[in-house]
């Protein structure tokens, strides 16, 4: 497929805008030159982390703290393993802070431990209803689509709560401190135009603390404002209009290996 295809038929999504919008350039080099990213463990533990989440969710919690620790172990392992044959250089994996490729990768395998440990405690302590639909689907990791603005955009939600009075919580899961209200808001719409279902309310369970953030009021969020957002991001990646935003950010941007800004 040529450059020119995907940009033409190409599914939107919340990373790519935000991606967008902080450097249209990264967004470039990412999305349609195909650069190879350079290697983080964070986002290995990010993956780890969720996969060991779901599943002690859909075994109805029924998982020990022990076996959920036991999955993230195993899954990082394997991610960064993997990952370790492409890139053996350690000096050339993005790293939070200041050390090593090695020393961030023991530290995140630790954390990502410790947070598995603090899901599976705070799940069970506080017993959140997961949203079921008619046929049994979960409302875990669930991929949704459709358009908004008259841009097809498209989601993976961690997981949506069932409220008391029947409608449903927008739940996104992090290891890290980032995060986003517009994918938030954007899974608000795409749960709304798929599902039928009533969002009144968003939020995030944060790895660091074991618990989860203030709730965001998500009832004046409209398609219109969202597809705002997407309009633009479809409207400039169509017209070839890529300018470089050079400064704080480059030294998180995984593919300034490959761009001539920085």
């Amino acid at each position: 497929m040529t450059s020119e295809t995907r940009i033409t038929h190409m599914t939107r999504s919340p990373s790519q805008a935000e991606q967008w919008e902080q450097c249209p350039e990264q967004y470039r080099l990412r999305r349609i030159e195909r650069v190879t990213p350079r290697p983080a463990s964070w986002s290995y533990q990010g993956t780890a982390f969720h996969s060991a989440a779901e599943a002690h969710e859909r075994s109805g919690r029924t998982m020990s703290r022990e076996e959920v620790v036991d999955l993230f172990s195993d899954e990082y392992t394997a991610l960064v393993n993997k990952a370790l044959d492409k890139e053996p250089d350690l000096s050339r994996w993005m790293t939070a802070g200041k050390v090593d490729g090695g020393t961030d990768m023991a530290n995140r395998y630790r954390l990502g431990q410790q947070q598995a440990g603090r899901y599976v405690e705070w799940a069970q302590e506080k017993g959140p209803r997961i949203w079921k639909a008619p046929d049994g689907t979960m409302g875990l990791e669930l991929r949704l689509q459709a358009e908004i603005g008259g841009i097809p955009v498209q989601g993976i939600i961690d997981q949506l709560a069932q409220e008391p009075d029947g409608s449903v919580r927008v739940r996104d899961l992090k290891t890290g401190s980032t995060r986003s209200k517009f994918q938030l808001h954007t899974y608000t719409t795409l749960v709304r135009k798929v599902l039928g279902a009533e969002v009144n309310k968003a939020d995030w369970w944060m790895g660091k603390t074991g618990g989860l953030s203030r709730a965001l009021d998500v009832t004046q969020v409209t398609e219109q404002e969202v597809g705002k957002v997407y309009a633009a991001l479809d409207e400039g990646v169509k017209a070839g209009n890529f300018p470089a935003k050079p400064g704080f950010n480059c030294r998180f941007c995984d593919v300034s290996h490959a761009c001539n800004f920085f």
